[in-house]
């Protein structure tokens, strides 16, 4: 029997290495799917909302570095894929969406449900393929491919059921993926990065994920350049854990002598980070050298005084022989002294969290890090979980720590960690939710977690807030309005849900609710933790206009008659403001 169009692209599919579909089946993507049951290398993964199964494929993609399929049917199911195919291109996941479309016949007429996918989703994907033709399979699967795992992002294939269900030609299916190639900068501009750097006296690093697979050699560089080592949130999890030269983080999550490291060098190498807050750079007065493969990076977040393209562990590792020891290692000292004190600041509410009601996030926060595995891998919630979570969850060679840091949507973590645990079936997921972001995409599809037994963590900063946005609001110097909400009771609903669910509302019972949770097996757990919806995370540096802007928001209370809600903000963050 001849192979059809569909047939084809699975198969194809399929030796690029997907292993796994996230989706939701339907009238024009029937026949995509029923060849997707004949294929049957790939499985497939049921989920009640796509956007829910694209987050789900970002972190499998992310955490693996192997492509992986989503899909959705014609017109609504397919626009609900896009928000997360805006994260797959943001955090550099390889995710190819199979998208239904109306019949070839039909296309061009305003058909019911038909969409143009060139329009729809050119800002989301790096290439968008519609096959109408048979003749075109072999071609845009081929490129759809190609763009996903060499450029490492979302593409996506357009394709009406009729063309899915028509017989493919004969020499459909060859193609070959190359390998991983090794790119630097030439040896002009590494002399020149070099002399720069013997020139300086004081070197500091500022790391992203471009350091994933660079993290010996970057630790090696700055132990020979005497520098103090600064990540982006991105970075963390590669250039933190057993790092004597790390100082924390800069921007709004910033901790530690990062910020200050960084402002103080003569030289600043900038290597594998697009971080976007440039108020948070320095200017000037440091001289700048960016390293990224991606050369679209390089000098759009502050002006660079020498612009490199490679990846980072090839560059840093052309780089070693060319550079001797500093000497003094003065400039270290001092900011490590400097994130040390930080660090002993914010042990506040840790060492205190277990006599203090309502529960102190820092103290959940730290409790969870030390009592989770040693290979666990968190995933946080836009807003506050991804302050907690920067600041208190330690990492480790095997920890990974994930989340939606680059695009900054709500609701990834339920699913980032229901994908990673279809990936890695034998290791811990926790989940840190905010209240907000499960209950607008997570319980829907907690029944999806139900019913595939997966144990995932959920932790549930239950605070009847958009917190986050709460703070932003202050920091603009805005009345906080609009955040508010109430919550159920979400260990009751998980229960009736046929997870299991933990309430934790003492401080005296953090330690263990955690640990029952973490021990469950067989299915997931929602953790309701009923958290401070005052509590404050100020970062280290705060730049002044954010500071003023504060202030006044707490003045505007006042006069708004609001002044119960600041006498609790500053009661309860005695120590940090």
């Amino acid at each position: 029997m001849a192979q059809k169009v569909a047939d084809v692209m699975w198969s194809m599919l399929a030796k690029a290495g997907v292993k796994r579909c996230y989706g939701i089946v339907g009238d024009a993507l029937n026949p995509v799917i029923d060849a997707l049951r004949r294929n049957g290398e790939i499985e497939f993964i049921h989920v009640r909302h796509e956007e829910y199964g694209v987050f789900a494929a970002v972190a499998d993609a992310y955490m693996t570095g192997k492509p992986v399929a989503v899909c959705g049917t014609a017109g609504p199911g397919v626009t609900h894929l896009y928000n997360g195919l805006m994260d797959a291109r943001k955090e550099g996941a390889a995710v190819i969406a199979i998208a239904g479309d109306v019949e070839s016949r039909l296309i061009d007429t305003s058909a019911l449900e038909e969409l143009n996918p060139y329009k729809f989703f050119d800002t989301a994907c790096l290439y968008i393929g519609r096959v109408v033709n048979p003749e075109q399979v072999r071609a845009v699967v081929t490129t759809a491919i190609m763009t996903a795992v060499v450029d490492k992002g979302p593409t996506l294939i357009s394709m009406p059921g009729d063309i899915a269900a028509a017989n493919a030609p004969g020499d459909a299916n060859g193609f070959t993926i190359p390998s991983e190639p090794m790119l630097r900068p030439s040896d002009a501009d590494m002399d020149k990065l070099a002399a720069m750097i013997e020139a300086a006296n004081k070197v500091a690093i500022f790391g992203g994920d471009g350091c994933r697979e660079a993290r010996d050699e970057v630790l090696q560089l700055a132990a020979r350049l005497k520098a103090p080592v600064g990540y982006s949130f991105r970075g963390k999890q590669w250039l933190e854990h057993d790092n004597p030269n790390a100082v924390g983080m800069t921007g709004l999550l910033g901790y530690g002598g990062a910020y200050k490291a960084i402002h103080d060098a003569d030289l600043l190498l900038m290597l594998g980070t697009d971080f976007p807050f440039s108020e948070f750079l320095p200017g000037d007065k440091v001289k700048k050298v960016q390293i990224d493969k991606n050369a679209k990076h390089i000098g759009r977040r502050t002006a660079v005084d020498l612009a490199l393209v490679g990846d980072i562990k090839t560059t840093i590792t052309a780089l070693l022989p060319k550079v001797s020891d500093k000497p003094d290692g003065t400039f270290l000292e001092r900011h490590i002294a400097e994130t040390k004190s930080f660090h002993e600041l914010l042990q506040h509410y840790v060492d205190k969290g277990p006599g203090i009601k309502p529960i102190r996030p820092e103290y959940l926060a730290a409790t969870l890090s030390e009592l989770a595995a040693d290979d666990a891998m968190f995933f946080a919630d836009t807003g506050t979980a991804c302050i907690w979570v920067a600041r208190h969850i330690k990492g480790g060679t095997n920890r990974r720590i994930f989340g939606s840091f680059s695009w900054a949507s709500m609701a990834n973590a339920a699913p980032n960690a229901f994908g990673a645990q279809l990936a890695y079936p034998g290791r811990q997921m926790i989940a840190v939710c905010g209240d907000g972001g499960f209950t607008m995409l997570d319980l829907g599809d907690l029944l999806t977690q139900v019913q595939r037994k997966t144990p995932v963590v959920h932790i549930v900063l239950n605070n009847e807030s958009l917190d986050f946005v709460n703070i932003e609001q202050q920091e603009a110097g805005i009345v906080p309005f609009g955040v508010d909400f109430k919550n159920p009771n979400f260990a009751k609903v998980a229960e009736a849900m046929g997870a299991r669910g933990i309430r934790i509302e003492e401080p005296g019972d953090v330690r263990e609710g955690l640990a029952a949770a973490l021990s469950h097996k067989g299915g997931p757990v929602v953790v309701d933790a009923v958290v401070d919806p005052y509590a404050l995370s100020l970062p280290a540096h705060v730049p002044f206009h954010v500071a003023e802007s504060f202030t006044l928001s707490l003045a505007k209370q006042v006069l708004n008659g609001k002044m119960d809600s600041v006498i609790k903000t500053i009661e309860r963050n005695v120590r940090l403001i």
